[in-house]
């Protein structure tokens, strides 16, 4: 059975993007940076990868990725059409008309599809990429949280679960810092 992990970017006072999707304000240091391409390469996008000399063929902890549409829009405004090309791709979305044949887009019943890729036989896991309010949705079969705290105060925006009351435990698993103010902390179900 494969673990869904959401893998994401916050706030210090937990939002995941502005209020009109803005990212731009989440910076890391070099050491923060370096991190992320030598830990969680799976979950960089493809052109990243090829940026930083990451080797396509070589996954360590993902083989899937989960998003919702505006999480994707972005890479089809920017004219890439298939963003983690290494990872099998699935887009949750009821308005999404057309998409790359390496996209698989889920119109309905987004939970019981998570549940259907977490059953597949795998020793890699599923990355939840976001948004917010797919989190939301997702959060009874969210496995494990990855937050990468940036040391910004986004003031409002899109907060990381949507805006479900749905009090869930989780155990700390660790925390670490780097130049900057950058921290990520690992929680466990």
């Amino acid at each position: 059975m494969q673990t869904l992990t959401y893998f994401i970017a916050l706030s210090i006072d937990g939002f995941i993007a502005g209020p009109h999707d803005e990212v731009d304000f989440f910076e890391g240091s070099d050491d923060y940076m370096g991190w992320m391409a030598a830990e969680y390469a799976d979950a960089l996008p493809s052109h990243v990868r090829e940026q930083l000399g990451v080797d396509e063929t070589e996954l360590t902890r993902f083989d899937t990725v989960v998003m919702g549409r505006r999480t994707y829009e972005p890479a089809l405004t920017a004219g890439i059409l298939s963003p983690y090309a290494h990872l099998e791709q699935v887009v949750i979305s009821t308005t999404l008309q057309s998409s790359h044949p390496q996209i698989k887009v889920v119109r309905e019943f987004p939970l019981e599809a998570v549940r259907e890729l977490k059953n597949r036989d795998s020793a890699l896991g599923i990355y939840l990429a976001g948004g917010g309010r797919l989190a939301g949705e997702l959060l009874p079969e969210i496995d494990r949280l990855v937050v990468k705290r940036y040391p910004v105060v986004a003031g409002a925006g899109i907060p990381a679960f949507g805006a479900h009351f749905a009090p869930t435990s989780f155990g700390l698993e660790s925390v670490q810092s780097f130049e900057g103010g950058n921290i990520v902390e690992t929680y466990t179900r």
